[in-house]
């Protein structure tokens, strides 16, 4: 759905979200907080931005092109009133010229320059904290120095035994959980809380996604050969032998990749908004999901494939509408290749924000019997 900004006939209308005085006061300004959201004709919701200061625009990850925002009179207040679906969990931040900027009015951050925003129906997400977008989030005291030979270069990997450890979780873009969202934070609470059994996060960061990711043998080749060994003699307890793979968008690509290719390797996985678009080539196109549907996954399980040894969790945002049938098809097929299969919709579109709770809940899952 695309995004419509409405003007506001008065000021009273700022009142419809809670928001009493006239816009620009101090009185206003003491009052506004995070986006609110009121109930729109027709269903879904109606939620309020502000900024206070320059001309603005909002700009929100994958969902939607940027909206401006008007200036209410001659005041310092900039705002828009945005059309959101039902159940919609959204990153977002306020464009300024070429900077991007947090919202300042709201607690809920995702690094430096990125807010979160949730319409009143969004399911909750457990165990994720509210963090503002200045805080600095902790960080795995074990780290290691990796450089891989054949993946060339070198790249800090940063260990985590949660609950004192256990089976290997490795996250795939794993800087994004290390310093936009706090996994680590997330997954010790879910443990303590008896949700998750212990388990050693090691977050995996990419030096070059488009390249690491898309079906590409070197990089599990050098998990396994390279990678895991050091793991192994981190001094932190990891059981190697029960390893999930969480992955999102082409992290969840290869994900799957890696356990049709390396069965002995990857037998659990947890994936979040797959690119089971990708083909070669699809990259460069005009339309990347364009193509074929379910791309080189779906043409490779198509071939036949013995999967019964997979344990996979799929989970993709019910708002991403293009990503569904790619995602939908190689569903069904890895599940009649054999694997056992749990399929979910997440309240957002292709979102870091709407894959939090889904990873906790789907790598308890694939840890399961």
């Amino acid at each position: 759905m695309r995004l419509v900004a409405a003007d506001m006939e008065d000021a009273d209308a700022f009142a419809g979200f809670g928001l009493p005085g006239m816009p620009g006061t101090d009185a206003f300004w003491a009052a506004a907080g995070a986006p609110a959201s009121k109930p729109a004709e027709g269903g879904g919701w109606v939620t309020l931005f502000l900024w206070r200061g320059s001309e603005a625009r909002v700009g929100f990850e994958s969902w939607s092109e940027p909206v401006p925002l008007r200036r209410w009179a001659d005041s310092d207040c900039w705002y828009a009133e945005v059309r959101m679906p039902e159940r919609l969990r959204v990153t977002y931040q306020f464009l300024v010229g070429d900077a991007a900027y947090s919202d300042p009015l709201n607690p809920a951050g995702a690094g430096g320059d990125r807010s979160i925003a949730a319409t009143p129906d969004a399911p909750e997400q457990p165990h994720w904290p509210v963090l503002g977008a200045d805080e600095v989030l902790p960080l795995p005291l074990t780290r290691i120095r990796w450089a891989s030979e054949r993946l060339g270069g070198r790249r800090t990997v940063r260990v985590h035994p949660v609950g004192g450890g256990g089976p290997v979780v490795l996250l795939l873009d794993g800087d994004d959980w290390l310093y936009l969202h706090p996994a680590m934070t997330a997954f010790d609470s879910a443990v303590a809380a008896g949700e998750l059994p212990p388990v050693t996060l090691v977050f995996l960061p990419a030096k070059d996604r488009a390249g690491e990711f898309t079906c590409r043998a070197e990089l599990w080749e050098a998990v396994r050969d390279e990678l895991l060994p050091l793991v192994a003699e981190s001094g932190v307890r990891a059981d190697l032998d029960r390893l999930v793979v969480a992955g999102q968008s082409l992290g969840g690509l290869s994900a799957v990749y890696a356990a049709l290719e390396y069965p002995e390797l990857v037998s659990r996985v947890a994936c979040q908004s797959g690119s089971f678009w990708w083909q070669p080539g699809a990259l460069r196109a005009a339309d990347p999901l364009g193509g074929a549907v379910g791309g080189v996954i779906a043409e490779r399980l198509r071939a036949g494939v013995d999967l019964s040894g997979l344990r996979v969790a799929f989970d993709v945002g019910e708002h991403e509408a293009r990503m569904l049938p790619h995602c939908g098809l190689v569903e069904s097929l890895v599940e009649r290749a054999g694997a056992t299969v749990r399929v979910s919709r997440s309240a957002s579109g292709h979102d870091r924000a709407g894959w939090r709770h889904p990873l906790l809940r789907d790598v308890g899952w694939a840890l399961g019997e």
